[in-house]
């Protein structure tokens, strides 16, 4: 496979369309005022999901893990108004931020914004989605997974992020090391589930795309 370097990453970026101001000042601002910037889904992968959504016109997209919003601003500027996005995030202290993003975008009244534990969110959420986006904790994925699924229409798509982790999910993992140990079993699971055909991405962090049979 080939390794994506500094030169070679710039390169596909300059070679990709223009990233959207707003979510220019979205990350620059996220890199100036927040805590590991580097959760944010960033230029390449933000455009991936709004190609993505501009490609299968999803009217209910879920997304677990809003961070700061780019992915959720990403995938309503792929989608059509009738769309609804609902995006969850555990930290209440972000939510001032990514509203004035979600608002300066002109996206409120596509994207919903729920506040708490997404698996307490999801049973709540009495919509059939037609895509998911999943990038929260990891120690969790394969229990978003389950709890998502019910939900998913048969032939919908899960987007899985970090599944690559940094190359992790191939060195040696300590065993306290959590994080990578839920990618890992996350992997494997969804490698080994007949309910659905699966395709492992190396975009940024790796991106597993799931499809319901």
């Amino acid at each position: 496979m080939l390794e994506i370097n500094k030169e070679l990453e710039d390169y596909i970026l300059n070679h990709t369309e223009e990233e959207d101001q707003i979510l220019k000042n979205l990350s620059r601002e996220t890199h100036v005022k927040m805590l590991r910037p580097r959760m944010l889904s960033g230029h390449l992968q933000g455009k991936f999901l709004k190609m993505i959504c501009q490609m299968m016109n999803p009217k209910r997209v879920l997304e677990i893990g809003t961070y700061t919003g780019y992915s959720a601003i990403s995938m309503a500027k792929g989608t059509s108004d009738d769309c609804e996005i609902h995006t969850i995030d555990h930290n209440d202290e972000l939510e001032y931020f990514t509203r004035k993003f979600i608002k300066q975008a002109n996206c409120e009244n596509k994207i919903k914004f729920h506040i708490g534990d997404a698996l307490e969110i999801i049973p709540t959420l009495d919509e059939k989605f037609d895509m998911v986006f999943i990038d929260a904790d990891k120690r969790q994925y394969i229990e978003y997974f389950e709890a998502i699924f019910p939900k998913l229409k048969q032939g919908g798509f899960i987007l899985a992020d970090d599944v690559l982790w940094d190359g992790k999910v191939i060195d040696h993992v300590d065993p306290n090391d959590r994080q990578t140990q839920g990618i890992l079993a996350f992997n494997e699971y969804i490698q080994k589930d007949d309910r659905v055909e699966n395709l492992m991405l190396p975009i940024r962090h790796g991106l597993m795309m799931i499809r319901k049979k």
